[in-house]
């Protein structure tokens, strides 16, 4: 498997830093190789091409997100607390790699649109631990038993998304993990029941 060989992990990292700094269109495979301080060609020992290491990053860097959150629902707290340590996490992750972040909230939207549909796909299994929380929540009585799912995921997610969006784009002047309480009340609000 090409994800247990010594250089995956390294170029998967470089080139988080090269998209972040240059842009995906002006992110050559020859920079992100000088990057992982690896030949050209062993780039491709890895991925066919540029969009693979794209896909790549996403899968690798959504599987932090995915663990934590598996993680979350495993606790025995309310499914508010649940909801919370979610958003807490997005946000704990994100910041702590600025990298990361300008990759996942600005680089992945440049992407043509068969790049998207295989990002979305990965994006999937972190909405349905989402929905796990949601409809725990319904079932528990602590939300709105009338509530959309698809729509409560969508104004969860895209909240959350969206907050750290603003926080790229504002050059990461602010503490966004000091958001998370405001973001939880405000979504909370909307789930509530």
């Amino acid at each position: 498997m090409k994800k247990d060989k010594p250089k995956y992990k390294q170029i998967i990292d470089a080139a988080i830093i090269v998209i972040a700094e240059n842009g995906y269109h002006q992110s050559q495979v020859s920079k992100i190789a000088k990057q992982a301080g690896v030949a050209d060609g062993t780039i491709y020992l890895y991925f066919k091409n540029k969009e693979e290491i794209l896909v790549s990053v996403f899968e690798e860097k959504m599987e932090i997100f995915a663990h934590n959150l598996k993680e979350i629902i495993q606790q025995e707290i309310s499914s508010s607390e649940k909801l919370y340590k979610m958003i807490e996490n997005h946000f704990v992750v994100l910041s702590s790699d600025h990298h990361l972040a300008t990759v996942t909230q600005l680089e992945l939207r440049q992407a043509n649109l068969a790049l998207r549909l295989r990002i979305n796909a990965v994006l999937r299994n972190y909405l349905v631990l989402l929905d796990t929380i949601l409809k725990e929540g319904i079932e528990q009585g602590e939300f709105d038993r009338t509530i959309d799912i698809r729509l409560a995921r969508q104004m969860v997610f895209g909240t959350i998304d969206e907050t750290t969006t603003t926080w790229v784009m504002n050059e990461h002047k602010y503490n966004l993990v000091d958001l998370t309480g405001k973001v939880h009340r405000l979504l909370l609000n909307g789930v509530k029941g």
